[in-house]
């Protein structure tokens, strides 16, 4: 990755989560890594658009990666004694209503930079819950979403190649979902905990998240300054350029669209709609790492 995991690592100062104590507030944050990882199934769909075999085999592999992660997922709040519940709306607007409408926006937005966050987060809960069984899962499970940043990260520096216009259009994205990435964080301070010792270091641990993620910007090229020297103007005219294009992408599709097919545009019904109430959430699963449930995940 074009960051270390020494880079993305934040010093909670030796705070814990407690897994008895914290039920609650680690059965809330799991739940959000398991919308996410339902989002991250459907990543089957980028393979009509891949450019080349090498993407297609790997899109490929992380599909079964994800279905592995999902397994992780509720395995690990049956430890917790928890259950699924819906996830946050703003955790469903980052992974679902930012869901990129191209090849360049599912690299940059998606990969590098939405994996990027679930990455510190992972590391985060990694170096705080003081549940060794939870932490070995996760473990195994980082390796893994290592390798997806790695590739958005090289194949976002790919497409924006002599394109000023595209990296302009996914810089503007990249600053909405770091907006959005803020309010999730309001929310936690809010209705969690206040006097908890690692909550207490959650509006660092944001900074420190936002100051990654406008790092693998610098890295991958789609920033060449600061963010501090963006005006707010230049800021709010990145993100209309952006959206403006999105726009005309969307139009153009539907009016190439026949006729008939018009009336059922935008009604889909996909997985993160209904994985709530799919049998398989209720099914015990046989243990994260075992041979039912993926394998070793290192490899």
């Amino acid at each position: 990755m074009l960051l270390t995991r020494a880079e993305m690592t934040f010093d909670f100062a030796g705070a814990k989560l407690d897994p008895a104590k914290d039920r609650e507030l680690l059965g809330w944050m799991f739940n959000q890594f398991l919308y996410g990882e339902v989002t991250g199934i459907q990543i089957g769909h980028w393979l009509y658009e891949a450019p080349d075999l090498e993407a297609a085999r790997f899109l490929s592999r992380q599909a079964v990666e994800e279905f592995q992660h999902v397994d992780n997922f509720i395995r690990i709040l049956a430890l917790l004694g928890c259950t699924p519940a819906p996830p946050h709306p703003v955790v469903r607007w980052l992974a679902t209503g930012q869901m990129g409408d191209s090849w360049a926006e599912h690299v940059a937005l998606e990969m590098a930079a939405g994996e990027g966050f679930v990455l510190m987060a992972f590391y985060g809960v990694i170096d705080t819950l003081d549940h060794p069984g939870i932490v070995a899962i996760l473990e195994r499970a980082v390796k893994q979403e290592e390798r997806h940043v790695d590739f958005g990260e090289r194949r976002t520096a790919q497409v924006i190649a002599g394109k000023p216009w595209l990296r302009r259009r996914l810089l503007g994205l990249n600053l909405v979902s770091m907006w959005g990435v803020r309010r999730l964080v309001r929310f936690m301070r809010r209705r969690l905990p206040a006097d908890h010792p690692v909550l207490t270091r959650l509006p660092a641990f944001l900074d420190h998240s936002l100051a990654c993620a406008e790092l693998r910007l610098r890295r991958t090229g789609l920033l060449d300054r600061p963010l501090a020297e963006l005006s707010s103007t230049r800021r709010a005219l990145l993100v209309a350029e952006a959206f403006a294009q999105k726009a005309l992408v969307k139009l153009g599709r539907l009016l190439t669209l026949p006729l008939r097919l018009l009336p059922v545009v935008g009604k889909k019904r996909r997985l993160t709609d209904s994985y709530l109430a799919d049998p398989a959430l209720r099914v015990p699963r046989a243990p994260a790492g075992s041979a039912d449930a993926g394998g070793d995940e290192s490899s």
